[in-house]
């Protein structure tokens, strides 16, 4: 499934991990890297992490001429246009590594890691970019999440946090 722009906007991370800024740095050239936001997440357990990926309603618009009389020498046709939600809007949280976890070494084992199984190519520079995102979006999809944000679950099926650590804030 492809994002769209409204899929984009409604992406938003959200950690419990404190309000302090990220400590990895983002480049200028991936601006919809601001649309991931940093606060606590509503009804979780203190100290974990977690992300939000919104997906929109699906909708869809129907048209079609409708018989509205037969009798004369003409048939009567009306265009009736009609939208139905096909899918609901979901809301789908997920763990993720705490803020903290997110250091440029991890991010570049998370690159190592990410071109060791052909989804990245390119430089191994421990930057949270646009093509990293990317990466972690086609690992994600083929594992049913369809997020660019990391999850807890991917970054353990990479072997970069061990199961059964639970990753708190610092």
């Amino acid at each position: 499934m492809r994002k769209t722009g409204s899929a984009i906007l409604a992406s938003v991370l959200l950690t419990g991990c404190g309000d302090s800024a990220p400590p990895f740095s983002l480049p200028e050239e991936t601006p919809e890297i601001a649309l991931h936001a940093y606060g606590p997440a509503p009804d979780r357990e203190p100290g974990t992490c977690w992300g939000l990926e919104t997906k929109p309603a699906v909708i869809e618009t129907v048209t079609e001429q409708v018989l509205i009389s037969d009798s004369g020498a003409a048939p009567v046709y009306q265009t009736e246009t009609r939208q139905t939600i096909v899918e609901e809007r979901q809301e789908i949280w997920f763990r993720t590594p705490c803020e903290s976890e997110m250091t440029p070494d991890f991010i570049a084992s998370l690159q190592r890691a990410l071109y060791a199984r052909g989804y990245l190519s390119g430089a191994l520079d421990g930057v949270l970019d646009k093509r990293t995102r990317q990466a972690i979006l086609k690992l994600q999809q083929e594992q049913g999440l369809d997020s660019d944000i990391l999850s807890l679950e991917a970054a353990r099926s990479l072997g970069l946090v061990a199961y059964g650590r639970e990753v708190f804030a610092r």
